[in-house]
């Protein structure tokens, strides 16, 4: 069984900040990733918020986060975390390839895509359905795809379609979107439609096409058009089976809540990234990775609640 001294559960731009700021510190470290590293930052079609890189794609910025870490901790990709257990030196986690004792843990599990819960959403996904404009969009070059949202995510996919020569239309249920004022020029630059005020109610097959059933909110009229591809785009929703599991005190969204040093209410744990909530920005990610690993590292050496005050 291997032991370390700090155990980091996610590959995405949290997780992989904090294995550095860990090891550059001198603490035995591993990261755990179910899937690839990079996290949804990988799925993003274009990123030009990110300090120090006038603009690139998700992809790749997750590449390169990946390369940096390695240099420093080891990474184990495709491998998940079954369940874990605490003990009198910290915590046993086993997953489905090996177990390891940890004397402390950064939970980096992220967020995963929200659904719409309609019909046919579930049986068409991957058959004209998806979650990832930058993984699917090729495949409806010159058709006709529909955006479902109305955030930076949603406004972004549409962008990627367009751009890439996708005839693009957005639904979004509100009248006005939500995502920043520069992707709101770069939408209208772009003549893209937006359906305002609508909702997706149900999605069959009609043919090789796609028939959508839209309601429009303002005035209850239903209306049936046919794409090719839909995209939704409607948020996320925390990875936090581990924290439930661990019984770690979340907000009422399920997003584990930790207090400025990263901290959990559970002695060396804490948590990164998308799933404490937030902004959910990756420099902010980032940024929680090195407030936790530093904080692990201090409390590792003389933990916090065992100071022992003199008293007279």
């Amino acid at each position: 069984m291997e032991i370390k001294d700090v155990l980091i559960i996610g590959g995405g731009p949290g997780g992989l900040s904090a294995s550095i700021y860990c090891v550059r510190n001198g603490l035995r470290t591993l990261v755990i990733e179910k899937g690839m590293c990079g996290g949804l930052v990988s799925e993003a079609p274009w990123i030009e918020n990110y300090l120090g890189f006038e603009g690139l794609k998700g992809i790749n910025l997750a590449e390169k986060f990946k390369d940096h870490a390695l240099k420093y901790a080891d990474i184990n990709e495709f491998e998940e975390v079954l369940n874990i257990e605490q003990n009198d030196t910290g915590f046993t986690v086993k997953t489905d390839k090996a177990a390891y004792e940890t004397r402390a843990l950064i939970l980096a599990t992220g967020s995963r895509h929200s659904k719409l819960n309609i019909p046919g959403e579930e049986e068409f996904h991957g058959k004209g359905v998806s979650y990832c404009a930058t993984c699917d969009g090729f495949f409806f070059r010159e058709k006709r795809v529909l955006v479902v949202g109305g955030g930076n995510s949603a406004v972004m996919d549409a962008i990627h379609l367009h751009d890439i020569g996708c005839r693009v239309s957005l639904i979004h249920r509100k009248n006005e979107l939500r995502a920043e004022c520069a992707l709101k020029d770069a939408i209208q630059e772009r003549g893209i439609e937006i359906i305002w005020n609508s909702v997706l109610e149900e999605i069959s097959a009609e043919g090789s096409e796609k028939l959508v059933r839209t309601r429009n909110l303002s005035t209850g009229e239903d209306r049936d058009e046919r794409f090719d591809g839909i995209f939704i785009s409607v948020g996320e929703i925390p990875n936090n089976r581990l924290a439930v599991e661990m019984k770690l005190e979340m907000d009422e969204k399920g997003y584990v809540k930790t207090d400025r040093f990263q901290r959990t209410n559970m002695h060396n744990v804490y948590a990164v990234g998308d799933i404490t909530g937030g902004v959910k920005q990756i420099i902010v990610a980032c940024g929680e990775g090195a407030v936790a690993a530093l904080a692990a590292f201090e409390e590792l050496i003389n933990p916090y609640w065992n100071t022992c005050k003199v008293t007279t």
